[in-house]
């Protein structure tokens, strides 16, 4: 499945920096914009399927709210 995201970014000397809008923690950087690219289809690939050690069988869940 494919998604639609916005990429923010910015030379900073010889490097484009870039992060993607709406996703914390999705930077990283690339000598070209499309190094740029692949390196945030990475950051966001390494982000959202990292491997997680399952929660103990007794772990409980419940509904939160945060203030943000």
């Amino acid at each position: 499945m494919r998604h639609r995201f916005t990429l923010e970014y910015w030379r900073d000397g010889d490097w484009y920096v870039g992060r993607l809008i709406k996703v914390p923690g999705i930077f990283s950087q690339g000598k070209t914009l499309v190094e740029l690219h692949e390196n945030i289809q990475d950051a966001y690939d390494m982000l959202v399927t990292q491997d997680r050690p399952p929660a103990p069988a007794t772990a409980e869940r419940l509904p939160l709210e945060l203030e943000v």
